[in-house]
């Protein structure tokens, strides 16, 4: 569907969130292969990127695909992306991950100032995927970066949120984009594998939903001179 999307939107650049790419969980080099045929031109993750042993080479190999950059020094991988558009403007991606009912890393806050004041003066489109649990922390650092970042998109919950807005200073919000995948579950997996660790508290296997397959994500319309102009949720079914 991704490339009949950027034909009808206009789309200038796609950044695509791969975590749970693979099965569910994580990645691995065919599935990026799969990607690298389509015209994305960054890859964001989360906390699942690190559960295929196969797929971590890849974070320091694979020039677009970022891991959340407030994980401890050491990791493979980075937290910050810059690339072009075709007409040659420069788009800035910072993955970060949030705390709140997560892992107790690196403040997000404190590494998105950072990352912000590495960029070149001409980086004027910045773009942060804050993958996290609270729906606050996500709200609280679109309002910390608003003026500075174009947009703040919250990824990890699965669930497409209702909230997408442009605060004063110029910065678009969106709790969360939503996952593209099968809806006809439990967060993409089957339902009854879900109920079943609910109900017994066990790890019981998780296996991928089939149907109701959507896609699902944002589209921030932004200046050249990095301020959104608007931002628009999507969860278009796959045409049959």
């Amino acid at each position: 569907m991704l490339r009949d999307l950027i034909a009808e939107r206009h789309i200038d650049y796609v950044i695509v969130n791969v975590e749970n790419a693979a099965g569910g969980m994580g990645v691995t080099p065919d599935v990026v292969r799969e990607f690298d045929a389509l015209p994305i031109d960054c890859y964001s993750s989360g906390n699942h990127i690190w559960d295929k042993k196969e797929g971590l080479p890849l974070l320091d190999k694979h020039p677009k695909l970022l891991r959340p950059a407030n994980y401890p020094e050491g990791n493979p991988g980075r937290g910050l992306h810059v690339g072009e558009t075709t007409s040659g403007v420069k788009v800035a991606t910072i993955n970060l991950e949030g705390r709140v009912f997560m892992k107790d890393l690196d403040s997000p806050f404190e590494i998105a100032d950072r990352l912000i004041e590495s960029l070149d003066d001409d980086v004027k489109i910045v773009l942060v995927d804050l993958h996290a649990e609270a729906t606050s922390e996500k709200q609280a650092m679109a309002y910390y970066l608003d003026g500075r970042a174009t947009a703040v998109l919250g990824t990890h919950t699965h669930v497409p949120t209702a909230d997408e807005r442009v605060l004063r200073g110029g910065t678009a919000l969106i709790t969360d984009v939503g996952m593209t995948g099968p809806y006809d579950g439990i967060i993409g997996f089957q339902h009854a594998e879900v109920l079943e660790r609910f109900k017994t508290q066990l790890n019981v296997r998780l296996n991928v939903a089939k149907r109701d397959v959507r896609l699902a994500g944002a589209v921030v319309t932004a200046g050249l001179d990095g301020k959104a102009r608007s931002i628009e949720r999507l969860l278009l079914p796959m045409p049959e």
